[in-house]
């Protein structure tokens, strides 16, 4: 019998992660011979853990919070998706023994967004909360697809505003601010990066910041709505959703990246779907 190559997800926490579930139904759909498991690594320990992992045999890695930057930095080589973010949300062994660094969250997050949710980009004002790595990860990828205005918030100011001076050029409008300074300010698609969610906290937003028909989307997911979720129930919101989409997105990027095939992602978020709302109204009943 021929043993299956092993992948696996790093991050921290990582308990809640659906990735295993989601890798396990794309190698089903695709006749892949693969393990993938979720490892609980802390920052301290990821270059020691990853090297390990790659050592024993692993084929490729995942990094979620608050490993995305040092899996950047990890890497032998990068794609040019992943230069330009600085962080790496998936590693990926190759045939000389070195290891690629991409990153797919960008991509799964504009599919997600264009393709499922069916939300309109070009010429709107996108709002990005955060400036860690998960924001590094979609802001090439979102300014592609030629917003009006592209506007980071942080906690720390100028964190969000180096983040944008280094993706400013002359065809992009892109800022970083403060929290405060929303105030008085409307936004047709705001994202939330920050990992506030993991604590079912909210980022500090003013009333009235979203605009009439607009999209409110949570880069974390859950089977119980997020803060994010449930203050984006709001009468003028359109869409409002959490980040499932985007996971199962990126993953069959980085599940391409791995294996050359590219699994249906369609089949994997309605059963997820489904599943979640079986799950949340059995936990209410």
């Amino acid at each position: 019998m021929t043993i299956p190559d092993s992948y696996a997800v790093f991050g921290f926490p990582i308990k809640h992660s659906k990735s295993p579930r989601i890798h396990q139904l794309f190698a089903e759909q695709t006749a892949q011979n693969l393990t993938y498991t979720a490892q609980e690594v802390p920052a301290t320990h990821f270059q020691a853990m990853a090297q390990t992992f790659f050592r024993e045999g692993g084929k490729g890695l995942n990094c979620t919070v608050p490993l995305k930057e040092l899996a950047w930095q990890f890497a032998d080589h990068l794609t040019e998706r992943a230069q330009f973010a600085k962080a790496v949300n998936t590693l990926a062994l190759q045939a000389d023994g070195s290891i690629l660094g991409d990153n797919t969250d960008g991509k799964g997050l504009v599919t997600d967004l264009i393709i499922n949710q069916k939300v309109l980009l070009s010429n709107q004002s996108v709002l990005i909360l955060g400036a860690g790595g998960a924001t590094r990860g979609i802001i090439n990828p979102l300014l592609s697809l030629n917003p009006a205005q592209l506007v980071i918030a942080n906690r720390t100011v100028e964190k969000a505003r180096h983040l944008a001076s280094e993706f400013s050029n002359s065809e992009a409008q892109i800022t970083g601010c403060g929290f405060a300074a929303l105030a008085g300010e409307q936004f047709d698609v705001i994202i939330n990066a920050t990992a506030a969610s993991l604590s079912d906290d909210l980022p500090p937003l003013p009333p009235n910041i979203l605009a009439e028909k607009g999209c409110c989307y949570d880069l974390a997911y859950s089977t119980q709505p997020t803060a994010f979720v449930r203050w984006g129930q709001q009468p003028n919101a359109a869409i409002n959703v959490d980040g499932l989409g985007m996971l199962i997105e990126q993953a069959a990027e980085a599940f391409y990246l791995w294996r050359g095939v590219r699994p249906d992602t369609q089949a994997v978020i309605r059963l997820f779907s489904v599943h979640d709302k079986k799950q949340l109204v059995e936990q209410r009943s």
